[in-house]
């Protein structure tokens, strides 16, 4: 991974972090979400008349990935609705590289030296070893745990399409920003008639869709711009340490406590960071 690469993709997780940290200071988690697919849309609109036009090759998977988005935001609003946040989300967020990484050398026929393959492994243990910290009664509910690790299968799987999607359409931007749009679509649609109040609700969010929305378009757009420059597997680990970030602007700036156990899972992940820097120039 080249140092260009490296470098998108971290600032990449600190945008993701910068707008989970604001759906996690919300009161209605699932509401904050939906803000946050709303500015994705809109940020989409800003974009597309700037992007070229996509190979046609590439729309059965933009369709694939769209589909895979949301489910993702599906189950991760359903394992927030009933368990802690510092259970399902370095789950949800931990188990993505490892799934990833299994299909890209398993079926995709990706070659991962044992560095790279080892620095994965770290960063996703230092990721779920998060949810260890805190032991309230989310710890002891296992559907939510069930409900993180299948997010976490939507995350591996729209990680693996929306880059060789991207590939495929020979550009990253214009084949998100499609994409984006059209998830929001679908999902203000499917909110409509699931939960009417939710899409009411959403005119007083308007800092969440601009803040968070933006933050979180421009995030995934520069990871899916790395998705055609560098292993999948290796940007989906880099890409996870946003909740590293996320740690640190919680303790900075939301009063959160940290303790030794914290300090611990951030050390390790960032040592898989280093570890993956040092693998490949």
């Amino acid at each position: 991974m080249s140092g260009a690469v490296f470098a998108m993709v971290i600032g990449a997780a600190v945008l993701h972090a910068v707008w989970n940290a604001l759906v996690k200071g919300g009161s209605d988690k699932v509401l904050g979400i939906a803000a946050v697919v709303l500015g994705q849309g809109v940020a989409a609109l800003l974009v597309l008349p700037f992007v070229p036009a996509l190979d046609w090759a590439c729309w059965p998977w933009m369709v694939a990935g769209v589909g895979l988005h949301i489910g993702y935001q599906v189950f991760l609003g359903s394992a927030y609705r009933i368990g802690d946040l510092t259970q399902v989300y370095p789950i949800a967020r931990g188990v993505a590289p490892l799934l990833v990484a299994a299909v890209s050398v398993a079926l995709l026929g990706v070659a991962l030296s044992q560095a790279e393959l080892l620095a994965i492994g770290v960063i996703a243990a230092g990721i779920m070893s998060l949810s260890l910290v805190r032991r309230g009664d989310g710890m002891r509910n296992g559907k939510a745990a069930l409900l993180a690790l299948v997010t976490g299968c939507f995350i591996a799987g729209y990680s693996l399409v929306d880059g060789l999607g991207a590939r495929i359409a020979g550009t990253g931007l214009g084949f998100y920003a499609w994409s984006s749009l059209a998830n929001t679509v679908l999902y203000m649609a499917g909110a409509a008639v699931v939960r009417p109040g939710l899409v009411r609700a959403l005119g007083g969010m308007g800092r969440i869709v601009a803040i968070g929305g933006g933050a979180s378009f421009v995030a995934y757009a520069l990871v899916v711009n790395a998705f055609m420059q560098a292993p999948i597997a290796l940007v989906t680990a880099l890409r996870e340490t946003s909740i590293v970030f996320a740690l640190l602007i919680g303790v900075g700036f939301l009063g959160e406590r940290l303790d030794l156990r914290k300090v611990v899972s951030t050390m390790m992940t960032v040592c898989g960071v280093a570890l993956l820097r040092l693998s490949r120039g």
